[in-house]
C-alpha cells in the first residue's frame, strides 16, 4: 500500500482545490447588471488625504434600466461653493465586456464615467483636477 507523507497530502489537496474553478463566475449582461444601485463608498483622494463623501452627507442613487436608460440623483452637500451640488442622472448607460459607461444628459461628475461590473456592484475611479474620485455602487435589494 502506498504511503503519502503529510507534505504530499497537502500538495494533493492544494492541487485539487486549485483545479476547482469558480463555476459561478459573474459574466455581466444587460439583464444581470440592470437595476437600482446606491453608493456604498464615495471618496475623493488628494495630496491632503482621503475624504469620505458619504460621511459628509453625499449620496448617489442610480437605476440602470434594461432599455439602456438611467435615472437617479447625485448629491454633494454644501461645501465651499455656497450650495448643495445636486445632479440629475437621467441619461443612458452601456455595457461593454465588464465595463459600464454611464452618460447623464446634463453636466455631471459621472458623465462618461466607467465602472467595472461585478456581482451586485459597480466600481469606478475618475481623475478630476488632480484628485481621484472613487465611487462604489451596490445593488439595492
Amino acid at each position: 500500500m502506498p504511503r503519502f507523507s503529510p507534505r504530499s497530502a497537502a500538495l494533493a489537496i492544494a492541487l485539487l482545490l486549485a483545479s476547482c474553478g469558480d463555476d459561478d463566475a459573474f459574466s455581466p449582461t444587460v439583464a444581470n447588471v440592470s437595476g437600482s444601485y446606491s453608493a456604498s463608498s464615495f471618496t475623493v483622494t488628494s495630496l491632503s488625504g482621503v475624504v469620505d463623501l458619504l460621511a459628509s452627507g453625499a449620496s448617489v442613487q442610480i437605476t440602470l434600466g434594461s432599455d439602456g436608460a438611467t435615472t437617479g440623483r447625485l448629491l454633494l452637500p454644501d461645501g465651499d461653493t455656497g450650495g448643495d451640488h445636486d445632479e440629475d442622472l437621467a441619461g443612458t448607460w452601456e455595457l461593454s465586456g465588464d465595463t459600464v459607461t454611464i452618460s447623464p444628459r446634463g453636466p455631471s461628475l459621472l458623465r462618461f464615467a466607467q465602472f467595472t461590473a461585478t456581482l451586485d456592484q459597480l466600481t469606478g475611479e475618475r481623475l478630476l483636477s488632480g484628485e481621484t474620485l472613487r465611487l462604489v455602487l451596490t445593488r439595492d435589494h
